[in-house]
Protein backbone atom coordinates (compact mmCIF):
# COMPACT_ATOMS: atom_id res chain seq x y z
CA UNK A 1 0.00 0.00 0.00
CA UNK A 2 1.84 3.24 -1.16
CA UNK A 3 0.43 6.59 -0.86
CA UNK A 4 1.90 9.86 -0.79
CA UNK A 5 0.14 10.10 2.44
CA UNK A 6 -1.14 7.79 5.17
CA UNK A 7 -4.65 9.21 6.82
CA UNK A 8 -6.28 7.49 10.15
CA UNK A 9 -9.25 7.67 11.09
CA UNK A 10 -10.43 7.52 14.74
CA UNK A 11 -14.13 6.47 15.90
CA UNK A 12 -14.84 6.46 19.34
CA UNK A 13 -18.43 4.83 20.19
CA UNK A 14 -20.56 5.29 23.48
CA UNK A 15 -23.61 7.24 24.21
CA UNK A 16 -21.54 8.63 27.59
CA UNK A 17 -18.81 10.14 25.34
CA UNK A 18 -21.06 12.45 23.66
CA UNK A 19 -22.69 13.95 26.76
CA UNK A 20 -19.99 14.67 28.47
CA UNK A 21 -19.93 11.53 31.04
CA UNK A 22 -16.91 10.03 29.95
CA UNK A 23 -13.85 12.05 28.43
CA UNK A 24 -12.76 10.86 25.20
CA UNK A 25 -8.86 10.97 25.87
CA UNK A 26 -8.18 7.46 23.97
CA UNK A 27 -8.46 9.75 20.42
CA UNK A 28 -5.38 12.38 21.56
CA UNK A 29 -3.54 9.29 22.69
CA UNK A 30 -3.85 7.27 19.67
CA UNK A 31 -3.23 10.67 17.34
CA UNK A 32 0.09 11.16 19.12
CA UNK A 33 1.09 7.37 18.72
CA UNK A 34 0.54 7.96 14.83
CA UNK A 35 1.79 10.89 13.96
CA UNK A 36 5.17 9.98 15.72
CA UNK A 37 4.85 6.97 12.70
CA UNK A 38 4.01 9.63 10.16
CA UNK A 39 0.60 8.92 9.70
CA UNK A 40 -1.73 11.53 9.37
CA UNK A 41 -5.06 11.54 11.55
CA UNK A 42 -7.87 12.72 9.47
CA UNK A 43 -10.56 12.58 11.13
CA UNK A 44 -11.97 12.11 14.88
CA UNK A 45 -15.49 10.58 14.97
CA UNK A 46 -17.25 10.65 17.96
CA UNK A 47 -20.94 8.58 17.68
CA UNK A 48 -23.02 6.77 20.71
CA UNK A 49 -24.72 3.25 20.69
CA UNK A 50 -26.76 3.51 17.52
CA UNK A 51 -25.80 0.84 15.23
CA UNK A 52 -27.09 2.70 11.76
CA UNK A 53 -25.09 6.00 13.20
CA UNK A 54 -21.65 3.48 13.40
CA UNK A 55 -22.15 1.81 10.51
CA UNK A 56 -22.32 5.06 8.19
CA UNK A 57 -19.48 5.92 10.16
CA UNK A 58 -17.62 3.22 9.32
CA UNK A 59 -18.66 3.78 5.53
CA UNK A 60 -17.46 7.73 5.67
CA UNK A 61 -14.05 7.03 7.40
CA UNK A 62 -13.17 4.09 5.36
CA UNK A 63 -13.84 6.88 2.06
CA UNK A 64 -11.32 8.99 4.19
CA UNK A 65 -8.56 6.87 5.17
CA UNK A 66 -6.34 3.87 4.85
CA UNK A 67 -6.73 3.33 8.54
CA UNK A 68 -9.78 3.06 10.77
CA UNK A 69 -9.44 2.47 14.67
CA UNK A 70 -12.51 1.97 16.83
CA UNK A 71 -12.63 2.17 20.38
CA UNK A 72 -15.61 0.94 22.88
CA UNK A 73 -18.54 -0.98 22.65
CA UNK A 74 -17.41 -4.19 23.41
CA UNK A 75 -18.64 -4.86 27.24
CA UNK A 76 -20.67 -7.66 28.28
CA UNK A 77 -24.12 -5.60 28.32
CA UNK A 78 -26.82 -4.92 25.68
CA UNK A 79 -25.40 -1.46 24.78
CA UNK A 80 -22.30 -2.94 23.32
CA UNK A 81 -23.27 -3.63 19.92
CA UNK A 82 -19.98 -3.46 18.13
CA UNK A 83 -18.93 -6.78 17.94
CA UNK A 84 -22.00 -8.18 16.20
CA UNK A 85 -22.33 -4.70 14.28
CA UNK A 86 -18.96 -5.46 12.87
CA UNK A 87 -19.46 -9.16 12.42
CA UNK A 88 -22.56 -8.23 10.08
CA UNK A 89 -20.37 -4.91 8.33
CA UNK A 90 -17.43 -7.77 7.48
CA UNK A 91 -19.80 -10.58 6.44
CA UNK A 92 -19.22 -12.93 8.98
CA UNK A 93 -20.28 -15.21 11.76
CA UNK A 94 -19.82 -15.28 15.42
CA UNK A 95 -17.16 -17.94 16.57
CA UNK A 96 -15.59 -18.54 20.13
CA UNK A 97 -11.91 -17.83 20.08
CA UNK A 98 -10.12 -19.96 22.32
CA UNK A 99 -7.36 -17.90 23.46
CA UNK A 100 -10.31 -15.17 24.21
CA UNK A 101 -12.06 -17.31 26.21
CA UNK A 102 -9.51 -18.86 28.28
CA UNK A 103 -8.15 -15.41 28.70
CA UNK A 104 -11.89 -14.37 30.31
CA UNK A 105 -11.60 -17.61 32.75
CA UNK A 106 -8.24 -16.50 33.89
CA UNK A 107 -9.24 -12.98 34.74
CA UNK A 108 -12.28 -15.22 37.05
CA UNK A 109 -10.19 -17.41 38.40
CA UNK A 110 -7.46 -15.20 39.69
CA UNK A 111 -8.79 -11.77 40.19
CA UNK A 112 -12.81 -11.47 40.54
CA UNK A 113 -13.16 -14.42 42.31
CA UNK A 114 -17.15 -15.08 41.55
CA UNK A 115 -19.10 -17.14 38.57
CA UNK A 116 -19.21 -15.85 35.25
CA UNK A 117 -22.39 -14.80 33.67
CA UNK A 118 -23.38 -15.61 29.70
CA UNK A 119 -22.69 -12.54 28.99
CA UNK A 120 -18.85 -12.75 30.08
CA UNK A 121 -18.27 -15.70 28.37
CA UNK A 122 -19.76 -14.30 25.26
CA UNK A 123 -17.20 -11.70 25.23
CA UNK A 124 -14.78 -14.56 24.17
CA UNK A 125 -17.40 -14.46 20.78
CA UNK A 126 -15.57 -13.09 17.61
CA UNK A 127 -16.25 -12.91 13.73
CA UNK A 128 -14.46 -15.26 12.43
CA UNK A 129 -13.13 -12.80 9.53
CA UNK A 130 -11.21 -11.29 12.12
CA UNK A 131 -7.40 -11.78 13.39
CA UNK A 132 -8.16 -11.55 17.13
CA UNK A 133 -6.00 -9.20 19.46
CA UNK A 134 -5.67 -10.78 22.55
CA UNK A 135 -6.25 -8.46 25.73
CA UNK A 136 -3.84 -8.70 28.47
CA UNK A 137 -5.58 -6.35 30.98
CA UNK A 138 -9.04 -7.07 30.64
CA UNK A 139 -12.07 -9.40 29.05
CA UNK A 140 -12.79 -7.80 25.97
CA UNK A 141 -10.43 -9.17 22.66
CA UNK A 142 -9.19 -6.25 20.17
CA UNK A 143 -10.27 -6.98 15.70
CA UNK A 144 -8.21 -6.74 12.77
CA UNK A 145 -10.22 -6.58 9.88
CA UNK A 146 -8.96 -6.26 6.52
CA UNK A 147 -11.26 -4.90 3.33
CA UNK A 148 -10.74 -2.68 0.09
CA UNK A 149 -7.32 -2.47 1.15
CA UNK A 150 -8.17 -0.64 4.33
CA UNK A 151 -7.58 -1.78 8.51
CA UNK A 152 -9.76 -1.41 10.90
CA UNK A 153 -9.21 -2.02 14.33
CA UNK A 154 -11.94 -2.51 17.01
CA UNK A 155 -10.44 -2.28 20.22
CA UNK A 156 -11.72 -1.90 24.17
CA UNK A 157 -12.55 1.98 25.44
CA UNK A 158 -11.09 1.48 28.37
CA UNK A 159 -7.60 3.42 28.06
CA UNK A 160 -5.63 1.43 29.65
CA UNK A 161 -6.21 -1.75 27.55
CA UNK A 162 -6.61 -0.16 24.51
CA UNK A 163 -3.13 1.25 24.60
CA UNK A 164 -1.56 -2.12 25.82
CA UNK A 165 -3.12 -3.77 22.33
CA UNK A 166 -2.09 -0.41 20.30
CA UNK A 167 1.45 -0.64 21.97
CA UNK A 168 2.04 -4.40 21.50
CA UNK A 169 0.00 -5.22 18.51
CA UNK A 170 -1.41 -2.44 16.45
CA UNK A 171 1.48 0.09 15.82
CA UNK A 172 3.86 -2.04 15.25
CA UNK A 173 2.33 -3.91 12.51
CA UNK A 174 1.33 -0.64 10.40
CA UNK A 175 5.35 0.07 9.17
CA UNK A 176 5.18 -3.51 7.25
CA UNK A 177 1.75 -2.25 5.54
CA UNK A 178 2.48 1.47 4.38
CA UNK A 179 5.19 3.39 3.03
CA UNK A 180 5.44 5.83 5.87
CA UNK A 181 7.66 8.58 5.67
CA UNK A 182 10.65 9.50 8.41
CA UNK A 183 9.28 11.51 11.10
CA UNK A 184 11.56 13.50 13.75
CA UNK A 185 10.35 15.78 16.54
CA UNK A 186 12.49 17.91 19.10
CA UNK A 187 10.81 19.42 22.22
CA UNK A 188 10.96 22.24 23.91
CA UNK A 189 9.85 23.29 26.85
CA UNK A 190 10.06 26.49 28.91
CA UNK A 191 8.35 29.37 31.33
CA UNK A 192 8.17 32.61 32.37
CA UNK A 193 7.37 34.02 28.58
CA UNK A 194 3.95 33.75 27.11
CA UNK A 195 3.16 32.67 23.86
CA UNK A 196 2.40 35.08 21.68
CA UNK A 197 6.21 37.28 22.96
CA UNK A 198 7.58 33.75 22.27
CA UNK A 199 6.45 34.21 18.69
CA UNK A 200 7.58 37.66 18.31
CA UNK A 201 11.20 36.65 19.58
CA UNK A 202 11.73 34.05 17.72
CA UNK A 203 9.72 34.91 14.41
CA UNK A 204 12.51 35.21 12.05
CA UNK A 205 13.80 31.82 13.01
CA UNK A 206 10.57 30.41 12.21
CA UNK A 207 10.64 32.22 8.80
CA UNK A 208 13.22 30.48 8.05
CA UNK A 209 12.16 27.17 8.30
CA UNK A 210 11.91 25.31 5.37
CA UNK A 211 8.45 23.62 4.20
CA UNK A 212 9.48 20.08 5.35
CA UNK A 213 10.44 21.52 9.12
CA UNK A 214 7.36 22.93 10.99
CA UNK A 215 7.04 24.89 14.95
CA UNK A 216 4.13 23.86 16.88
CA UNK A 217 3.54 26.43 19.59
CA UNK A 218 1.92 24.10 22.80
CA UNK A 219 1.05 26.17 25.61
CA UNK A 220 -0.43 24.83 29.00
CA UNK A 221 -0.38 26.76 32.45
CA UNK A 222 2.15 29.20 31.87
CA UNK A 223 4.39 26.63 30.12
CA UNK A 224 4.99 26.84 26.44
CA UNK A 225 6.55 23.56 24.64
CA UNK A 226 7.86 24.54 21.30
CA UNK A 227 8.29 21.10 18.99
CA UNK A 228 9.92 21.51 15.84
CA UNK A 229 9.09 18.55 13.12
CA UNK A 230 10.59 17.61 10.38
CA UNK A 231 9.67 14.65 7.94
CA UNK A 232 11.10 13.18 4.60
CA UNK A 233 12.10 10.13 3.69
CA UNK A 234 16.15 9.67 4.71
CA UNK A 235 15.80 9.73 8.05
CA UNK A 236 19.30 10.70 8.58
CA UNK A 237 19.47 13.85 6.88
CA UNK A 238 16.67 15.23 8.45
CA UNK A 239 17.58 14.42 11.65
CA UNK A 240 20.96 16.31 11.34
CA UNK A 241 18.63 19.24 9.67
CA UNK A 242 16.62 19.31 12.36
CA UNK A 243 19.30 18.46 15.27
CA UNK A 244 21.14 21.87 13.87
CA UNK A 245 17.99 24.14 13.44
CA UNK A 246 16.88 22.50 17.60
CA UNK A 247 20.50 24.01 18.28
CA UNK A 248 19.58 27.31 17.29
CA UNK A 249 16.54 27.68 18.88
CA UNK A 250 17.68 26.93 22.19
CA UNK A 251 20.75 28.98 21.88
CA UNK A 252 17.93 32.10 21.14
CA UNK A 253 15.60 30.84 24.08
CA UNK A 254 18.12 29.70 26.64
CA UNK A 255 17.12 32.39 29.17
CA UNK A 256 13.55 31.02 29.41
CA UNK A 257 14.16 27.25 28.51
CA UNK A 258 13.33 24.60 31.13
CA UNK A 259 14.37 21.47 29.39
CA UNK A 260 15.38 20.28 25.98
CA UNK A 261 13.42 16.89 26.43
CA UNK A 262 9.38 16.30 25.79
CA UNK A 263 9.06 16.50 29.56
CA UNK A 264 6.91 17.63 32.09
CA UNK A 265 8.19 20.16 34.49
CA UNK A 266 8.34 17.56 37.70
CA UNK A 267 9.95 15.77 35.52
CA UNK A 268 12.58 17.66 34.43
CA UNK A 269 12.91 18.58 38.40
CA UNK A 270 13.07 15.38 38.99
CA UNK A 271 16.31 14.83 36.71
CA UNK A 272 17.65 18.07 38.52
CA UNK A 273 17.36 16.86 42.41
CA UNK A 274 18.40 13.82 40.92
CA UNK A 275 21.61 14.94 39.35
CA UNK A 276 22.43 17.22 42.00
CA UNK A 277 21.91 14.58 44.63
CA UNK A 278 19.19 17.24 46.66
CA UNK A 279 16.14 16.73 48.50
CA UNK A 280 13.12 18.62 48.50
CA UNK A 281 10.00 18.81 50.55
CA UNK A 282 6.52 20.47 50.47
CA UNK A 283 4.34 22.34 52.87
CA UNK A 284 0.78 23.07 51.11
CA UNK A 285 -1.95 25.10 52.48
CA UNK A 286 -4.34 25.94 49.12
CA UNK A 287 -2.68 23.17 46.79
CA UNK A 288 -4.31 20.99 49.76
CA UNK A 289 -1.05 18.44 48.50
CA UNK A 290 -1.07 18.53 44.79
CA UNK A 291 1.92 19.38 44.17
CA UNK A 292 3.04 16.63 46.25
CA UNK A 293 1.24 14.76 44.12
CA UNK A 294 2.91 15.64 40.71
CA UNK A 295 6.09 15.36 42.04
CA UNK A 296 5.26 11.99 43.20
CA UNK A 297 4.25 10.83 39.93
CA UNK A 298 7.29 10.45 38.27
CA UNK A 299 8.86 7.23 38.87
CA UNK A 300 11.99 7.13 41.25
CA UNK A 301 10.86 10.37 42.91
CA UNK A 302 11.62 8.72 45.99
CA UNK A 303 14.81 9.61 46.18
CA UNK A 304 14.36 13.29 46.56
CA UNK A 305 11.11 13.45 47.78
CA UNK A 306 11.28 12.97 51.27
CA UNK A 307 7.59 13.83 52.03
CA UNK A 308 5.08 16.63 52.66
CA UNK A 309 2.68 18.67 55.54
CA UNK A 310 -0.97 19.87 54.27
CA UNK A 311 -1.24 22.32 56.53
CA UNK A 312 -4.64 23.50 55.83
CA UNK A 313 -5.64 25.10 59.23
CA UNK A 314 -3.72 27.53 60.83
CA UNK A 315 -3.17 25.25 63.79
CA UNK A 316 -1.00 23.01 61.46
CA UNK A 317 0.54 25.88 59.90
CA UNK A 318 1.70 26.77 64.33
CA UNK A 319 2.15 23.48 65.76
CA UNK A 320 3.80 21.31 62.66
CA UNK A 321 5.59 23.84 60.75
CA UNK A 322 6.79 26.28 63.49
CA UNK A 323 4.78 29.47 61.66
CA UNK A 324 4.83 32.06 64.97
CA UNK A 325 1.39 32.92 66.00
CA UNK A 326 2.07 36.89 65.76
CA UNK A 327 3.00 36.14 62.10
CA UNK A 328 -0.78 34.66 61.61
CA UNK A 329 -2.16 37.56 63.62
CA UNK A 330 -0.74 40.35 62.54
CA UNK A 331 0.07 39.53 58.42
CA UNK A 332 -2.61 36.75 57.61
CA UNK A 333 -2.23 32.99 56.57
CA UNK A 334 -1.93 34.16 53.39
CA UNK A 335 1.42 36.54 53.30
CA UNK A 336 4.92 36.47 52.67
CA UNK A 337 5.67 35.77 56.17
CA UNK A 338 4.55 33.05 56.57
CA UNK A 339 4.80 31.30 53.65
CA UNK A 340 8.47 31.91 54.46
CA UNK A 341 8.03 30.16 57.94
CA UNK A 342 6.01 27.79 56.04
CA UNK A 343 8.95 26.42 54.25
CA UNK A 344 12.17 26.97 56.32
CA UNK A 345 9.32 24.90 58.86
CA UNK A 346 9.23 21.94 56.60
CA UNK A 347 12.87 22.55 55.37
CA UNK A 348 13.73 22.06 58.48
CA UNK A 349 11.15 19.25 59.92
CA UNK A 350 11.68 16.88 56.87
CA UNK A 351 15.50 17.55 56.65
CA UNK A 352 15.69 18.38 53.16
CA UNK A 353 17.84 20.50 50.31
CA UNK A 354 14.94 22.34 49.31
CA UNK A 355 11.30 23.18 50.19
CA UNK A 356 8.18 24.20 48.40
CA UNK A 357 5.41 26.54 50.68
CA UNK A 358 2.40 27.83 49.18
CA UNK A 359 -0.71 29.47 51.38
CA UNK A 360 -3.58 31.40 48.83
CA UNK A 361 -7.38 31.97 48.49
CA UNK A 362 -8.05 29.23 45.40
CA UNK A 363 -12.14 30.04 45.13
CA UNK A 364 -14.90 30.83 44.97
CA UNK A 365 -15.11 32.29 48.10
CA UNK A 366 -13.00 33.44 50.74
CA UNK A 367 -11.45 36.61 49.28
CA UNK A 368 -11.23 39.74 50.41
CA UNK A 369 -10.59 43.90 49.07
CA UNK A 370 -7.09 43.48 50.38
CA UNK A 371 -6.60 39.77 49.44
CA UNK A 372 -9.17 39.02 46.45
CA UNK A 373 -9.66 35.59 44.68
CA UNK A 374 -6.41 34.11 43.67
CA UNK A 375 -3.90 35.74 45.73
CA UNK A 376 -1.49 33.11 46.24
CA UNK A 377 2.31 33.52 48.01
CA UNK A 378 5.14 30.72 47.55
CA UNK A 379 8.10 30.50 49.16
CA UNK A 380 11.18 28.32 48.47
CA UNK A 381 13.96 27.51 50.75
CA UNK A 382 17.04 26.29 49.19
CA UNK A 383 20.70 26.07 50.12
CA UNK A 384 21.60 29.86 51.51
CA UNK A 385 18.09 31.44 51.16
CA UNK A 386 14.70 31.77 50.81
CA UNK A 387 13.10 33.26 48.10
CA UNK A 388 9.30 34.25 48.08
CA UNK A 389 7.27 35.66 45.53
CA UNK A 390 3.03 36.83 45.19
CA UNK A 391 1.08 35.43 42.07
CA UNK A 392 -2.72 36.72 41.30
CA UNK A 393 -4.44 34.17 39.18
CA UNK A 394 -7.99 34.62 37.80
CA UNK A 395 -9.71 31.24 36.93
CA UNK A 396 -11.73 29.00 38.78
CA UNK A 397 -10.64 26.75 41.47
CA UNK A 398 -9.17 23.95 40.26
CA UNK A 399 -7.35 25.71 37.14
CA UNK A 400 -5.67 27.90 40.12
CA UNK A 401 -4.51 25.20 41.67
CA UNK A 402 -2.98 23.55 38.62
CA UNK A 403 -1.46 26.97 37.57
CA UNK A 404 -0.20 27.93 41.54
CA UNK A 405 1.65 24.48 41.22
CA UNK A 406 3.28 25.23 37.72
CA UNK A 407 4.72 28.27 39.54
CA UNK A 408 5.83 26.96 42.92
CA UNK A 409 7.62 23.91 41.00
CA UNK A 410 9.22 26.39 38.33
CA UNK A 411 10.37 28.53 41.33
CA UNK A 412 11.84 25.32 42.91
CA UNK A 413 13.63 24.93 39.38
CA UNK A 414 15.17 28.29 38.98
CA UNK A 415 16.49 28.16 43.02
CA UNK A 416 18.33 24.72 41.69
CA UNK A 417 19.81 26.05 39.13
CA UNK A 418 20.96 29.07 41.17
CA UNK A 419 22.84 27.23 43.30
CA UNK A 420 23.85 24.57 40.97
CA UNK A 421 25.65 27.44 38.77
CA UNK A 422 27.04 29.27 42.52
CA UNK A 423 28.63 25.91 42.72
CA UNK A 424 30.64 25.24 39.94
Amino acid sequence: MNNDRINASIITIGDELLIGQTIDTNSAWMGQELNKMGIWVKRRVAVGDVYDEIWNALDEESRQSQIILITGGLGPTADDITKPLLCAYFGGKMVVDEGALQNVKNIFEKYIKRPMLDSNLKQAEVPDVCTVIQNHRGTAPGMWFEKDGKIFVSMPGVPHEMKNMMTEYVLPRLPAMFSLPAVVHRTLLTAGLGESYLADRIKEFEAALPPHIKLAYLPNFGMVRLRLTATGKNETEIIAEVDQLFEELQNQLQDVMVINEDITLEEAIGKLLAKNGKTVSTAESCTGGYIAHLITSIPGSSAYFLGGVVSYDNSIKRGVLGVNEGTLTNSGAVSEETVRQMAEGVKELMKTDYAISISGIMGPGGGSEEKPVGTVWIAVAGKSATVTQKYQTRYDRKRNIEVTAINALNMLRLSIVADSSGDE
